[in-house]
């Protein structure tokens, strides 16, 4: 799973421009699964169990990562641009990106600090402030290789480092795509239904059409979270621990979760000795948000693998995280179905 994860976070797939990771996934399980495409471009796959299900069990997980598109092109040849899903200007200061189809290199520039006045030194750039520098002399020489609508995503290395340590882009959410090919892979106990939806970044717009379409009794949403354990931060403000397995969340800003549910995934770890956590903390949502409120209402849990740095070039989780979610997943997935 870790080399695929790799593969997954190496394409580029921002909100609305995902076909490139709904393609590697269909190679991955087009021999195991059927599978279909709907209009929004969700990617719809029905896996065959051992025995049928009593209840239909969805597991989702987002292919799009953020990032930005370009919105103009000065008459110098800068890019201007917008966000695509929630960035934080700061982590994109002097970055390297690629642009639009040809994947032209490009660096995401701000004004010397010696021509800003002292007052603003400590402001925080807007996104309208930053261009992005890709070497052209003119707009038209720009536009000979970029056009307005292009998508602009990180250029990020992946790299393993520390005790099992992961760092690059689009984590969020490609290692969760990774443990849905993982458990379509596997033999499954019970019929299931999965959904790589699109859009989740810009308002859980895919996962919404696809659980219409799936219309399950029951859905897990696979993400990663927030993990703030780092320097400075204590106690439930760290929300969640890289290196202490999945984590479950009880509510966020888009769904209060069953009770029942959350408590069943807790007692279910314990029973199966799977590395488990809460989220302490309640904020951001997920395509939770929108399952649960689908047709006449869908039971959702979210199983999150814990990342540090979310939405930005370099996101960084534990392996070991990824496989305590697989693991809790299934043996969720399981007991929902029967």
């Amino acid at each position: 799973m870790l080399e695929m994860i790799k593969e997954l976070c190496l394409l580029s797939g921002i909100s609305g421009r995902e076909n490139a990771v709904r393609d590697y996934i269909i190679e991955q399980i087009k021999d195991c699964a059927e599978y279909s495409i709907d209009p929004l471009g969700n990617l719809l796959v029905f896996k065959k169990g051992r025995n049928p299900a009593v209840n239909k069990v969805m597991l989702d997980a987002h292919m799009d990562e953020v990032g930005l598109i370009v919105t103009a092109i000065t008459s110098d040849g800068f890019l201007r641009f917008t966000k695509v899903g929630g960035i934080d200007s700061r982590v994109i200061l002097g970055r390297t990106v690629k642009v639009g189809d040809k994947a032209v290199n490009g660096v995401i520039g701000i004004k010397p600090v010696h021509l800003v006045e002292k007052s603003a030194e400590a402001d925080i750039p807007k996104a309208d402030d930053l261009y992005i520098d890709i070497g052209a002399k003119s707009k038209e020489e720009a536009m000979e290789y970029v056009r307005l609508g292009d998508s602009i995503w990180f250029e990020s290395d992946f790299v393993e480092f520390g005790d099992g340590f992961i760092k690059s882009k689009a984590l969020d959410d490609r290692a969760g795509c990774a443990v849905l090919i993982e458990m379509i892979k596997s033999e499954l106990e019970y019929d299931m239904w999965f959904s790589f939806s699109v859009q989740e970044e810009i308002g859980t717009r895919g996962a919404q059409t696809a659980a219409f379409t799936i219309a399950p009794d029951y859905a897990i949403a696979v993400e990663t979270t927030t993990a703030a354990d780092i320097s400075g931060v204590k106690d439930e403000k760290r929300v969640c621990i890289c290196g202490n397995g999945g984590t479950v969340s009880f509510m966020d800003r888009s769904t209060l979760y069953s009770k029942e549910l959350y408590d069943k995934a807790f007692e279910i770890a314990a029973k199966e000795g799977i590395a488990c956590q809460p989220k302490t903390m309640v904020a951001g949502g997920n395509d939770s948000g929108a399952i649960h409120k689908s047709r006449g209402g869908v039971k959702v849990l979210t199983v999150s693998i814990p990342c540090r740095y979310l939405h930005s070039p370099s996101c960084v989780i534990k392996y070991n995280d990824a496989e305590a979610t697989l693991q809790l997943v299934k043996a969720l997935a399981e007991e929902f179905a029967k």
